[in-house]
């Protein structure tokens, strides 16, 4: 069943002890606004859960198979792509072209492009760049996630580990039988951070999201971290999914206004847990034709 709403949802959600998403270039240090001090958490890594989610429940079956998962290879499937659609044998190879892109028919794009659509969740959810290689053409999707941001500014905390053993017998060697190595975690003691997100019914036409896949949408973003336990990234936690549902496609208010209705107010000077803070939101006034649904907390 299509979409026939505009939908702009807000998500919560914290982090103990723990790195919610490390920065490669900073020595995997905790992403932060350099001016301000705020934690951030990217789109990709909060998409990446959602995958994540979606490939468990759903086993990486048709219509929910996962196009950007781990070890993947995108020009594989855009071939069986290809091949499901009987227009295999357009591929062709440009001598001319060192990278040997392969091109089909207008018409195959097309096509292969609708059947990523309808075979692979995170391509007509979040759309794709399909255009490398074999061409599957763009999508451009539905559902939009923005930045997660902390609250407060946090605080990103330096750990020296040991571990008792060495990789290779060069080491050992080299350390004379101290088979120790020294190592560094970062952790963030603790913050509660902020992402906004947007689905668009019209997009969503496009792709063919509907609304069993909105419906696991929700789900995953309410319990993605529960099955993505480690070490590194200590207790995180779902603290509140709302969902402002519009009675029309266009909507009835500005996303920005009703994210403003939700109020985080920290009740210590050192918050160390969700209980130290307030979530309110202020339904006083809301445009009629706006709904809001408490999908968590």
């Amino acid at each position: 069943m299509s979409l026939h709403h505009r939908y702009d949802f807000a998500l919560l959600f914290d982090v103990k002890d723990g790195n919610p998403n490390g920065d490669p270039d900073a020595g995997n240090l905790p992403r932060l606004d350099a001016e301000t001090g705020h934690g951030l958490v990217t789109d990709v890594s909060l998409k990446r859960k959602v995958r994540n989610f979606v490939g468990m429940v759903k086993a990486c079956q048709p219509p929910f198979d996962i196009y950007v998962k781990e070890k993947g290879v995108l020009e594989r499937l855009h071939r069986e792509a290809y091949k499901a659609i009987g227009a295999e044998a357009e591929l062709t190879e440009d001598a001319k072209d060192a990278k040997k892109k392969r091109k089909g028919s207008e018409d195959s794009v097309r096509r292969a492009r609708d059947w990523m659509c309808q075979n692979y969740f995170d391509v007509r959810t979040f759309g794709a760049v399909m255009s490398t290689g074999v061409n599957c053409g763009q999508v451009r999707g539905p559902v939009q996630l923005t930045f997660a941001r902390s609250v407060d500014p946090i605080v990103a905390t330096e750990h020296s580990i040991t571990r008792m053993a060495v990789a290779t017998e060069a080491e050992s060697e080299k350390q004379e039988g101290d088979n120790r190595t020294m190592g560094r975690k970062h952790t963030v003691p603790y913050g509660l951070y902020v992402a906004h997100g947007f689905v668009s019914s019209f997009l969503a036409k496009q792709t063919g999201f509907g609304e069993d896949d909105l419906e696991l949408l929700w789900q995953s973003l309410e319990n993605m971290f529960e099955h993505d336990r480690s070490a590194a990234r200590g207790e995180m936690s779902t603290r509140g999914l709302y969902v402002f549902k519009h009675s029309s496609e266009l909507g009835n208010a500005h996303a920005h206004s009703l994210f403003e209705r939700i109020k985080v107010e920290r009740r210590a000077d050192v918050p160390r847990s969700f209980a130290d803070y307030t979530v309110t939101v202020d339904e006083a006034g809301m445009p009629s034709q706006v709904s809001l649904v408490r999908r968590a907390g």
